[in-house]
């Protein structure tokens, strides 16, 4: 009877835990989109929502429209790219970050964002091509990190061996790293996609990646390969 009781009690135990796995992910994420929502979208809301108010002749209430702020953000960020793309619009916007540009300390702040947002926001630039296995901090012992091009321009010239650069990412936050030029010899390309290195990456190694499918593909250096577990680079 007491062993019945204890088997009950573990498997009851593991539902639970189970449970948690499903639930937690899912709470979270619907948390974290609701908090975004109610951020941007009480950016513009209660100002758009008056305006409507006063254009349709009602009484303002004070009560602003759900989810009207977001959609005048939105609005608004594709006017503005919209002024942007302008030739007259893309040079007062380039007016305008020259002259924060001369200003201390925000200009550290503007440019640092500012590069950060085209490397990972614009159309022509691909932030990390592939991901690969870099024998760091030391020998025997192996990091992920990220292959961002080949290493060009001062860098390159004052060493002998073909280079590439490669941002090593911390764990949890992959945001924050290393740049590091690595001789490609030494570097081992993995067979999984970036996105699927990044899962690995801030899970600690918990996730396990799925590989790509066994089929002919182009690298991100333009050699045609078939993909392994693990592959040498190029030279």
């Amino acid at each position: 009877m007491e062993g019945a009781k204890n088997r009950l009690g573990k498997r009851l135990r593991g539902y639970f835990v189970a449970g948690l796995l499903v639930v937690i992910p899912l709470a979270l994420t619907a948390y974290v989109v609701w908090q975004l929502f109610v951020i941007l979208d009480g950016l513009l809301s209660e100002l758009v929502s008056q305006a409507i108010y006063r254009g349709l002749g009602v009484e303002p209430s004070g009560h602003s429209i759900p989810g009207i702020g977001l959609l005048a953000l939105l609005l608004t960020i594709v006017l503005i790219g919209m002024v942007a793309r302008n030739f007259i619009g893309n040079k007062a916007i380039r007016l305008g970050g020259m002259l924060l540009n001369r200003i201390p300390v925000i200009r550290h702040i503007y440019g640092t964002f500012q590069q950060i947002s085209q490397a990972f926001l614009s159309d022509h630039s691909e932030v990390f091509k592939r991901a690969a296995l870099i024998e760091y901090p030391r020998k025997g012992i192996y990091s992920i990190g990220f292959i961002t091009q080949d290493t060009k321009g001062v860098v390159q010239q004052k060493v002998d061996k073909d280079l590439v650069s490669v941002f090593l990412p911390t764990t949890p936050n992959p945001t924050s790293g290393y740049l590091l030029f690595v001789p490609k010899a030494e570097v081992i390309l993995l067979n999984i996609t970036v996105e699927e290195a990044l899962k690995l990456v801030i899970s600690g190694g918990a996730i396990v990646p799925m590989p790509l499918p066994p089929k002919q593909f182009k690298d991100s250096f333009g050699i045609e390969t078939k993909p392994k577990p693990s592959e040498p680079l190029p030279s």
